[in-house]
């Protein structure tokens, strides 16, 4: 009688097992054929603008010149690395990028959670619909509008708001887009005025999500109002919340250049230029593409790095994360 070793059963076992994954697999690719299909436009746009554009980063370790070409041009290694970490212009600008994104993360992020929550305890539809169109409506509207507007309405002579501070209140205008302080009030509060409904579609999503059944234990148990959020719609969003910090965290270094090009002016460039217009400014008008390059090499490693340490605290301290 022929008794097969325990190894050769083995192998075999993990070669069948092996042979019917790979034959789910291409079933149930075929199965999903169409969705594959739709997704394929979203592969093509990421790998054309987001990874053929990764070996362009090459030219941050070289002195790039049109006429020689990516590869043509000469080799400097870390030079630019070495100027820009000596450029107090540099860490001005990457302090300015920082803090002005701690300052969106402290203000601007708790708004939408906030206002989703509001929004689901209205009882009234009609009056939740046009609070929920209210807010949407800033985050269709381009920054070149949105800053226009602020620009005019804030104006010291002719805008609404020093009007009224005036002819009301009896005090002096306010120069707001010409003050540093003013200015990074004006930046914070239209930040938020322009994001805050978005935001707020994708935690009204979680909270549909969660199961109604646990309200209905909670009122039987007694639990007023706020206990209900505070214990339930609360961790019911928390993995969400969680996902969406990560994500704001990781991009630190990086803020939205229409934003912050038409808001700024040189009155406030002390604390208004970014690394974004830093690079438009010298990169593009200044072609000095190989430094502003090693400066947007710089500028993703630091959002890597960021990504991945609140990822990990993150899923230390219980939550999903995103990876």
């Amino acid at each position: 009688m022929d008794v097969s070793k325990p190894s050769d059963i083995s192998s075999t076992i993990g070669i069948d097992s092996n042979s019917k994954q790979h034959g789910n697999l291409r079933r149930d690719i075929y199965r999903d054929r169409y969705l594959y299909m739709l997704l394929l436009p979203i592969l093509v746009f990421y790998v054309i603008f987001r990874y053929v554009p990764m070996y362009g980063l090459v030219i941050a370790f070289k002195d790039f010149r049109f006429i020689d070409g990516i590869i043509g041009s000469q080799w400097v290694g870390l030079q630019h690395f070495e100027r820009m970490f000596r450029s107090e212009q540099f860490f001005r600008i990457v302090w300015n990028t920082f803090i002005l994104n701690v300052y969106q993360l402290v203000f601007q992020f708790p708004v939408p959670i906030i206002l989703a929550i509001l929004l689901n305890e209205m009882r009234r539809k009609y009056l939740k619909r046009t609070v929920q169109s209210l807010l949407y409506v800033p985050h269709f509207i381009s920054w070149v509008v949105l800053g226009g507007i602020l620009i005019a309405i804030l104006s010291p002579s002719t805008g609404i708001i020093n009007i009224i501070l005036v002819r009301v209140f009896r005090v002096d205008p306010i120069f707001f887009m010409a003050d540093r302080f003013w200015w990074v009030v004006v930046f914070i509060v239209s930040g938020i005025w322009k994001t805050a409904g978005w935001g707020t579609i994708l935690y009204l999503a979680a909270i549909t999500s969660i199961d109604p059944q646990l309200y209905e234990a909670a009122i039987i148990d007694g639990a007023n109002k706020w206990r209900q959020i505070w214990h339930i719609t609360v961790p019911g969003i928390s993995s969400t919340i969680g996902i969406l910090l990560i994500l704001n965290v990781g991009g630190f270094l990086e803020i939205s250049f229409e934003h912050i090009f038409m808001l700024q002016n040189q009155r406030v460039m002390r604390v208004a230029d970014v690394i974004p217009t830093f690079v438009y400014r010298a990169g593009l008008q200044g072609a000095q593409f190989s430094y502003t390059t090693g400066v947007g090499f710089f500028q993703s490693f630091v959002g890597l790095v960021l990504i991945w340490s609140v990822n990990k605290v993150i899923k230390k301290t219980g939550g999903s994360g995103l990876f």
